[in-house]
Order: structure tokens, then C-alpha cells, then sequence
């Protein structure tokens, strides 16, 4: 038995502990301001929403917080995920690059969103809470939480943005055969929601849009809470999972990563693969280079502004300082929806302020253009919101060949794209576009960014 295997068969390698970069940062990030008083929110203003447990995580500077048994049990299920390296793809581009891959497609969801929904469901389910009510883009996340809540039995309601409800049937079917409800956003069922229709029927909804109408419907009921799949720092801390793994099979094949690549629409599949290796750079370790890729048709690192903003279109949010395109931004309806909200979490743009991770933007067919490549040498069919990490990757594999230069590069594959095939599909047929943000809505969506006095 190889190392590879005997390492993907010891369960004790599944990691212990979730890292928390807040302990390492050389300055700590802005806090998060009550959009009424604009002064910083205490544990009781986040209350209606949470359970303490992840409020608790969500405010922590402490650099290890203890994974709870029974999520480890769940997590056992696909944890540790596989690092691969990719040998064949590095012989197609015929470069000196050593390309390695983290593969979260492995897990039930078939993605690396259950690395936090089962916490999250388990936290949930300990404090009493009988519903949980959330957003989805693409439905990875609406699917996991879904997932989540039929292990600890509870209630799950999604509202899935319109664009992806109607491009991703199958991923609806996925969220509905674990047992949770799916309603395709903007909704009359919430007082938001019906305001965004009467001004436009046929709206395609945006996260921002779909967080306001679960953040609604979770603050009406003493019996529901509200669950992120992304953008929270306990969001991000439950992802970090991935990066410990990675450096433990990084270290087994004897090498160390000079760059690591994740598609950014949160921010929560990034933090899980670099934050781990961030810290430890931070702590004195070896200097990484960081590549965070988001899509040109929301451009949120790329375009958008460093300010305090709100997390929905309602307004019902915290306001939290983040590279932001304006709570009522809405983007084109491209393919990747996992990666349409017009934010960033507050810990990644954090980082971008510091100097530590560099941003790159993409357009989706050149997206899809490396993911075909990379399925061709690899067999894997990304999701269309993973081929954004495998373009940075073969971009830098290039760069590596042109340079005549041998480079470590690893990228988190989070996901696979069997769900996404209509993307595909369009693909080939020639039907996928490289769509345009509208920049007057962009620059009016800026315009209106709170005035916040930032805290002293």
C-alpha cells in the first residue's frame, strides 16, 4: 500500500482543529458596524440569527478552535479529500511546473461547501433551532445545507437565485431529494422580494437580493436561524479544513507550493486552501504567492471599492468593510453563480489591503476553455466557478514555461461541474458569451455605499 492511500485511509489524519488566521494578522480587520448605530455589533446584535457557539467562532482570535466530534464523524464520510498531482496536464502545456490539485468534488454535495454547512447544522441543532433558511447561487451551498440538515434533522428552506434556478434544474432536484425547499428568488413569499419583482417581473436575482429574503424570513421565527455559505469568518474558519490537509500532502510529496490558486465569489473556498499557508507565512514561514481569481462580469476584488457595505439588498445585514460593487449591484447572469455576489468577505479583502494575496479577473469562456483542457488531461469536469481556479492555475503554468522557470503551484479544485452541464453544453454550442456588467448601474450601485465613520 502506497503513501497516498494509507494517508487517505487513516481517519486520524483528519484534522483536529480549524485554523484562524485572526490569530496571526499583523492588523486586525475592521469590525463589523449595527447598520442602525454604526457602532460595532456585540454577540447579542447577531443573536437572532446564530447560535452563540458560531458567534463565539465568528469574533475569535484564537488560532485553533476545536472541530466537535460529531462533525468529524460526519466529516469522515470524505475527509481527508485527495491531493493530486497533475502530470498529465503539466506534459500538455509542457511546463517545468509542478501542478497540484485539492479535489473537494469528492464529498456528497459534490463540492467543499458540507466543510462548513455541517458545523453549521450541528450548532444549529444544539442551540434548538428547528429551521435553518438560507441563499444559494449555483447551489452548492443550497445543496450541502440541505445535505446538513437531513443528517441532524432539520428543516432547510433555500432561496435559489432565479438565473441559476432556471439553468441548474438538477441542482434544485439535489436540494429537494435531501428534503429541503427550494424557491427561486426574488419570491413573493418575502416583503424584499416582492419589492425587487414590482420593479422588475422578470428580475434574475442576485445573492444579495436572496440573502434579504432568508435573513427576513429567519428573523421572523423565534424557531429559525439563518445560515452563510460564505463571506463570515466562521464560514471561512470551517473551510481552512482543506488548506491543513493540504500541507500535511504537500509535505508527503516533498514539496511546498510557491503559488496557490482558488476562484473567489465569497471568498470561502480560497480561505480553505490559502489561509493555512497565509498564516504560516505570517508566523514566519515560507513567502507563497497568492492568487485569488474572480469572474470579469463581477469584478468585486478587481473593480470594486474597499468600504463598509451592507451583505444584502434590503439592507436588513451588518455592515461589513469589504471590496464591494454596491449591495444593489446585480450582475449578468454568466454561468458561475456561485461566484455573483457583489462582496467580499471582510478577511480576504482584508488581505488584499495588506499586500497579501493579489487579484485576477477572468471572463467565463476563457474559463471554460481551461476546464475543457484540464477535463481532457485529467478527467475531472470542473464547475463552471472551479475552471475560474483552473485557468489561474495553467496561466501560471505558462508563465513557468516562458519564464523557463520550475515552480509549485497548487489550486483547490472545489467542486465538480456534473450538475453543471447545460453550461457545457452551451459552451460547445457556441452560446456561452463573455457578458458585461452594465457600468452605469455599477457606478450608481457605488454611489449609494453607506456613509460610515469608521470606528476609532
Amino acid at each position: 500500500m502506497n503513501d497516498t492511500v494509507k494517508y487517505l485511509l487513516d481517519e486520524s489524519r483528519i484534522p483536529k482543529h480549524w485554523y484562524n488566521l485572526q490569530a496571526d494578522l499583523p492588523r486586525p480587520a475592521p469590525a463589523v458596524l449595527h447598520p442602525g448605530t454604526h457602532q460595532p455589533v456585540g454577540p447579542g446584535d447577531l443573536a437572532p440569527l446564530f447560535p452563540m457557539a458560531l458567534i463565539l467562532q465568528e469574533v475569535s482570535t484564537e488560532r485553533e478552535i476545536e472541530i466537535p466530534e460529531p462533525v468529524r464523524d460526519v466529516y469522515r464520510q470524505w475527509r481527508t479529500t485527495p491531493l493530486y498531482r497533475a502530470r498529465r496536464l503539466e506534459r500538455e502545456l509542457q511546463t517545468p511546473a509542478r501542478i497540484y490539485y485539492k479535489y473537494e468534488g469528492v464529498s456528497p454535495a459534490g463540492s467543499h461547501k458540507p466543510n462548513t454547512a455541517v458545523p453549521q447544522a450541528f450548532y444549529n441543532k444544539e442551540a434548538g433551532v428547528a429551521k435553518l433558511v438560507t441563499e444559494t447561487g449555483a447551489g452548492q451551498w443550497g445543496s450541502s445545507l440541505a445535505f446538513a440538515g437531513s443528517l441532524f434533522g432539520i428543516e432547510v428552506q433555500v432561496f435559489m437565485v432565479r438565473v441559476s434556478y432556471d439553468q441548474k434544474p438538477y441542482r434544485r432536484a439535489l436540494m429537494e431529494t435531501y428534503g429541503a425547499r427550494c424557491v427561486a428568488s426574488p419570491s413573493n413569499e418575502t416583503q424584499s422580494g416582492r419589492a425587487i419583482l414590482a420593479q422588475r417581473a422578470d428580475h434574475p436575482g442576485s445573492l444579495g437580493i436572496a440573502i434579504s429574503e432568508a435573513v427576513e424570513i429567519a428573523a421572523q421565527r423565534d424557531d429559525t436561524n439563518y445560515a452563510l455559505g460564505s463571506v463570515l469568518n466562521h464560514v471561512l474558519l470551517h473551510q481552512t479544513v482543506i488548506g491543513i490537509e493540504a500541507m500535511a500532502q504537500m509535505e508527503m510529496a516533498d514539496d511546498y507550493p510557491d503559488v496557490i490558486v482558488g476562484c473567489t465569489g465569497g471568498g470561502s473556498n480560497f480561505a480553505g486552501i490559502a489561509f493555512p499557508f497565509i498564516g504560516a507565512q505570517l508566523r514566519g514561514g515560507r513567502k507563497v504567492d497568492v492568487l485569488a481569481i474572480e469572474p470579469a462580469a463581477c469584478p468585486s476584488l478587481t473593480r470594486g471599492k474597499y468600504a463598509y457595505d451592507f451583505g444584502d439588498t434590503a439592507h436588513l445585514t451588518p455592515l461589513t468593510k469589504m471590496h464591494t460593487l454596491g449591495s444593489t449591484f446585480t450582475p449578468p447572469g454568466f454561468h458561475a453563480g456561485g461566484l455573483r455576489y457583489h462582496g467580499m468577505a471582510p478577511l480576504v479583502s482584508h488581505l488584499q489591503e495588506l499586500g497579501l494575496i493579489r487579484a485576477r479577473a477572468y471572463h467565463q469562456t476563457k474559463c471554460f476553455d481551461a476546464g475543457v483542457q484540464f477535463a481532457r488531461a485529467e478527467g475531472i469536469v470542473p464547475a463552471p466557478e472551479a475552471n475560474h481556479a483552473v485557468r489561474g492555475a495553467i496561466d501560471e503554468a505558462i508563465r513557468c514555461r516562458e519564464e523557463g522557470v520550475s515552480r509549485s503551484i497548487l489550486f483547490n479544485l472545489c467542486g465538480h461541474g456534473h450538475f453543471d452541464m447545460q453550461a457545457y453544453i452551451d459552451y460547445f454550442g457556441g452560446k456561452l458569451q463573455d457578458l458585461e456588467y452594465d457600468e452605469s448601474e455599477l457606478a450608481m450601485a457605488l454611489a449609494g455605499l453607506p456613509s460610515v465613520a469608521e470606528p476609532a
